[in-house]
């Protein structure tokens, strides 16, 4: 996603929403979470959440600007973004592109080709927001 960032960072923005933990060591977890040491619980608290956002950020360097949804889920129940998926929203606040949901549709590919064919295209879309 970085390399994605700096390819249009001169005509995008890019956001990243931390919304809930997807697989939980509590709940449901995946082998390349545990592969890669990320495996927290499920966070109960907002500061709990922003413990492992911050953890996330240093641990891998994370360029990207992230931000974390509050408790009641208000990103998450907007966007149907859990547990994780790409959108592009317009300069008009549309939803310009929705990916498929994470973990097995998360396609960062699918979206460069997505801003490489619609940015600055016919669609109007003059410059954009990212939000995973």
């Amino acid at each position: 996603m970085d390399e994605i960032r700096k390819k249009f960072a001169n005509r995008a923005e890019f956001l990243t929403i931390y919304i809930k933990e997807a697989h939980p060591e509590d709940e449901w977890q995946m082998t390349s979470n545990e592969d890669q040491g990320v495996c927290y619980t499920q966070p109960l608290t907002l500061e709990d959440r922003v413990f492992i956002a911050r953890d996330f950020v240093e641990r891998f360097d994370y360029a990207i600007p992230l931000v974390v949804d509050p408790m009641e889920n208000p990103a998450e129940d907007a966007f149907a973004a859990w547990p994780e998926r790409l959108y592009v929203i317009g300069v008009d606040g549309r939803i310009a592109y929705k990916g498929e949901k994470g973990p097995f549709g998360f396609d960062p590919d699918e979206l460069e080709a997505w801003l490489e064919t619609n940015l600055h295209a016919r669609t109007g879309i003059e410059s954009t927001t990212l939000i995973r």
